[in-house]
């Protein structure tokens, strides 16, 4: 008997018998979710020891000349065709032109090879269109993404037959089709896998012969595009009662496409999902017979739904909700940090007040962070990667985040963004955050129970193999596999102690890093943080084992990590990719001083909240023995990152880069112009702060400027107060009430009114 036969029989089997009491069978629908994708820098993040060359050495996201081309073309005629005004408070949707347009340039077929009719766009060119869009209008930019996100064209592409393809990607293309994905319903929302929408294997007509099939009876809600869709991919839960295809009666998650033509299918009306006007609504199905071959993937697909959606979902999740939401933060620091330049109280422009920096700083160092993950996203998709943590990190981060930068630009925008009318730029994007937080996985789930949830499984260097052989029918196989692993893992997580031992009593003095530059701390401390948290994840999944899955707010935090990890690990990347732009370091280190304020205080409360206190003190010895220390952005950080969105350059510009551009007379182009009439005349406002003159007309008699300088300084006051002008409506323009009272007695309503 060999050493390692001692060792599995001896150690490993007690231990195994140990692992399977104490780690929840796996249900198939988890089991699918883990399989799908696959992983990407964020395992490296779960070894403890990031290889950081590796990180730098990933190619940047690109784009072609044909996609350089269609975004300065047809994407730049799409936003000077857009009124959001108009499309959300009088027409309820995009105008027919704007329809006809999209579907004329491809817009629904940027995923679908060129083979097919489409585009054929890499995923980095896909989330530029979408980016660019959604700072002219998020109706239009839902309406652009959903049709290449998670729907029809995705899995046809990825799990259609070939005559399926052939049939319907270049009707998907060219938009003589347009797409929706039916998955949520009353009574499955979150919990997508509970759906009672059900297909039953028959015997039935179809164009004018017998054959087997579906009968489908579903509820579908929330479904967007859905009121305008000719083609509906259905989530169902299949069975064959009557054993037509096989020996098994319940067959699991299947997915169809359904023509909303076809009897039975009821579809049209429309939900107002706060007060947002892209077309989104409930649809049902009552007794719609479909063949076999309507199933995407024919029969071989049945019960292969819930791992197609899952495969789907890990590419589409990191693409088009964390592209609007770039675009949003991206959006709020152009035009707050514009504003703040403009906009005076107490005779000097409220960008000076500190109030004012802290939040504008969070602003532009939430823009560049979220631009930095997007593209570092896009370049593991353009590499054929499909990371399911990192999409689901970066759907709930990016969203979230972009929450709190379009709060803080109302903040300083004040009532400016609190009225409504054509001239106001920020309310339709304030409204539509709560819609970009609930869809593709609402943030409170995925924080509680994705990130970490997956990625302590997925990414973890160990812990899927020894979960396989703890669930191995074969028992003894079973045992052999886990003996081999276990101890791996073992090896591991010792190695992983004394290292983060030695990197926090060091303060990472010696930890890894590449030659940054004035970066190269950074690196070092995200260096001490990846050991700490694979270390203290080792001991909480240890320690807890399943029960884990239930300390939802213990694997909040985890997540919160492992997230934070990602999130810095972008910044860094993007600072180096650009050439290490000095006049850009600010915002690198308010994004690190933040995020490692962040780490250090979920360590604090994963090490508080730990069950097995012995382990949590120990822990707190090793990783974190003097608390919590870490403070975040020091105000000389919060005044030079406000900076970069309040001065013309090209910082600046390279912060809110890929953003819609229409010269019209409404509101951006308006403080654009402003705010370019205003910081040229600072060379004038110089020569009038010398003198203690405040007033231009003043300095123009007293000599202290000329003519000419004082004609500057009237065109800047004058694009001010066109900016810092808000609307108003006449009473009847707003309500009804009025319409008809007018109508009932026009001899009260004053000539003034009757003008207007």
């Amino acid at each position: 008997m060999t050493s390692f036969s001692l060792r599995r029989d001896l150690l490993s089997r007690p231990i195994l018998s140990w692992a399977r009491k104490a780690m929840p069978a796996m249900s198939d629908t988890e089991r699918e979710a883990l399989e799908a994708g696959d992983v990407w820098w964020d395992a490296d993040l779960f070894t403890g020891s990031p290889d950081w060359d590796k990180l730098l050495a990933y190619p940047q996201a690109t784009l072609t000349p044909e996609e350089h081309a269609f975004l300065n073309g047809p994407v730049d005629e799409l936003c000077a065709m857009l009124d959001d005004w108009k499309i959300n408070w009088e027409w309820r949707d995009l105008p027919p032109e704007v329809w006809d347009f999209i579907k004329t340039k491809r817009f629904f077929g940027m995923i679908i090879p060129k083979e097919y009719g489409g585009l054929g766009f890499s995923p980095y060119a896909h989330s530029e269109v979408v980016r660019k869009i959604s700072s002219r209008s998020a109706t239009a930019a839902v309406t652009v993404m959903v049709p290449n996100s998670l729907g029809p064209g995705e899995l046809l592409m990825r799990f259609g037959t070939k005559q399926q393809q052939d049939r319907w990607l270049p009707r998907l293309a060219d938009g003589r089709d347009i797409p929706c994905f039916g998955l949520t319903s009353p009574e499955a929302g979150s919990d997508a896998a509970s759906m009672i929408d059900t297909g039953i294997i028959c015997k039935g007509q179809f164009e004018g012969r017998e054959v087997i099939g579906l009968r489908l009876n579903w509820h579908k809600r929330y479904i967007t595009l859905g009121p305008v869709a000719t083609l509906l991919g259905l989530a169902f839960k299949a069975y064959d009662p009557d054993r037509l295809i096989g020996n098994k009666e319940d067959l699991g998650i299947t997915v169809a496409l359904i023509p909303t033509d076809m009897p039975g299918v009821e579809i049209g009306r429309r939900h107002l999902p706060a007060m947002q006007v892209f077309q989104n609504g409930p649809n049902k199905g009552h007794d719609v017979f479909i063949p076999m071959d309507y199933i995407i993937g024919g029969e071989a697909r049945i019960g292969q739904g819930w791992k197609m959606l899952m495969t789907a979902l890990a590419a589409g999740r990191g693409i088009s909700l964390p592209s609007l939401s770039a675009a949003g933060a991206a959006f709020a620091a152009r035009t707050t940090g514009a504003y703040a330049r403009i906009r005076q109280q107490f005779n000097i422009p409220i960008a000076r007040f500190e109030g004012i920096e802290e939040p504008l700083a969070r602003i532009v160092g939430t823009a560049y962070m979220i631009d930095a993950a997007r593209r570092l996203t896009c370049s593991a998709l353009n590499q054929g990667h499909h990371p399911a943590v990192i999409s689901g990190i970066m759907k709930l981060h990016a969203t979230e985040r972009m929450r709190t930068a379009v709060d803080d630009a109302m903040d300083i925008h004040a009532g400016k963004a609190v009225i409504d009318g054509p001239q106001n730029y920020l309310g339709h994007l304030y409204r539509a955050i709560p819609v970009a937080i609930t869809v593709e996985g609402a943030n409170i789930l995925t924080r509680n129970l994705i990130v970490f949830g997956q990625g302590a499984i997925r990414a973890h260097p160990y812990m899927l193999e020894e979960l396989n052989a703890i669930g191995d029918p074969d028992k003894a196989r079973g045992l052999d596999a886990f003996d081999k692993v276990f101890w791996k893992h073992a090896g591991h997580a010792v190695k992983n102690l004394f290292t983060a031992w030695g990197r926090t009593w060091s303060r990472g003095a010696f930890a890894p890093a590449p030659d940054a530059g004035v970066a190269t701390r950074y690196y070092r401390k995200l260096s001490r943080y990846s050991v700490a948290f694979a270390l203290c994840s080792d001991m909480a999944l240890l320690t807890l084992g399943g029960a884990l899955k239930r300390k939802e707010m213990l694997s909040a935090r985890f997540g919160d990590i492992l997230s934070e990890l990602y999130l810095l690990s972008a910044v860094l990347k993007r600072w180096q990719d650009e050439g290490r732009q000095e006049a850009d370091f600010a915002a690198v280190q308010w994004c690190m001083s933040n995020g490692a304020r962040i780490i250090d205080q979920r360590f604090c409360e994963i090490l508080a909240n730990l069950p097995n206190r012995f382990v949590a003190a120990m822990l707190k010895f090793i990783v974190q023995p003097f608390g919590a220390r870490v403070l975040g952005p020091s105000d000389d950080i919060v005044h030079r990152c406000a900076q970069i969105a309040l001065e013309p350059g090209a910082a600046r510009d390279r912060l809110t880069s890929g953003l819609a551009q229409v010269d019209d007379d409404f509101g951006v182009a308006r403080l654009e112009r402003a705010f370019v009439l205003v910081t040229g005349v600072e060379d004038v406002e110089r020569k009038m702060k010398a003198a203690r003159v405040r007033n231009w007309r003043e300095a123009v008699k007293a000599g202290v400027i000329t003519a000419a300088e004082g004609d500057r300084m009237q065109v800047a006051d004058d694009a001010v107060a066109k900016v810092i002008a808000v609307d108003d409506f006449a009473p009847e323009a707003l309500s009804p009430i009025y319409r008809k009272r007018e109508q009932r007695f026009p001899q009260e309503v004053s000539p003034t009114r009757a003008a207007s």
